[in-house]
């Protein structure tokens, strides 16, 4: 068989782990990127640093402090109760952190953009709130644009793996995504299936930069 069970658990793993951090992406990086593009606070200057360190900051750096925050002695643990660090929460939680510049920064310089500046004018000039401004001219005019920073941040937490491997601890079977299952079958000697996987998420991960292309290119 080209894939054993070994490697099909991790497909699987991996396909949930994208399935909910791109639903996580979608209700809660979009809302996030509006919110900056408006905001000109203090705090909103901090949660906009905070949102693009994954950028910069090394990923096993990052999961490091994920895993302190909600740790077994992070006082979350007591809302959470050990159901986020080495399992599939945990997985999700660091596929959405790696995923959320590549979400929220685009929106920000979509709506931040002359043309949207000069429609959000006209729309107020017409004596439209703001919430209607939001929904009827500035989210249409970046749908594009959320669409693309999906796409990117779904190929951002396909090659997760520091992360994921501080706050999923790579669990044969429960926690190795197809990533870390690469990692772990080059540990093992077995270069083989590394080839294979590491060809599937080469033509997953061309499917997605040719849906970004057309997406681009689209007028």
């Amino acid at each position: 068989m080209i894939l054993d069970s070994a490697s099909l658990i991790p497909l699987v793993l991996t396909a949930k782990v994208l399935f909910y951090a791109t639903l996580l992406q979608l209700f809660i990086s979009v809302p996030i990127g509006c919110w900056l593009s408006c905001s000109r606070t203090v705090f909103s200057s901090f949660v906009d640093i905070l949102v693009s360190l994954p950028l910069v900051f090394p990923p096993i750096a990052t999961g490091f402090f994920l895993l302190i925050i909600f740790g077994r002695k992070s006082p979350l643990n007591v809302v959470f109760n050990d159901t986020i660090i080495f399992q599939l929460p945990g997985l999700v939680l660091a596929a959405f952190v790696a995923g959320i510049p590549l979400v929220v920064k685009p929106i920000q310089a979509a709506m931040n953009s002359s043309e949207a500046n000069k429609l959000a004018e006209l729309a107020a000039v017409l004596g439209k709130n703001k919430l209607t401004i939001l929904f009827a001219v500035l989210l249409p005019l970046a749908k594009k644009t959320i669409l693309a920073g999906l796409l990117l941040a779904v190929g951002r937490s396909l090659g997760e793996v520091g992360m994921s491997m501080m706050l999923g601890g790579n669990i044969i079977g429960r926690t190795n995504t197809i990533s870390l299952e690469i990692y772990n079958a080059v540990f093992e000697g077995e270069f083989k299936r590394a080839a294979i996987l590491s060809l599937l998420l080469a033509a997953f991960s061309s499917g997605l930069f040719i849906a970004f292309k057309k997406l681009s290119s689209t007028t």
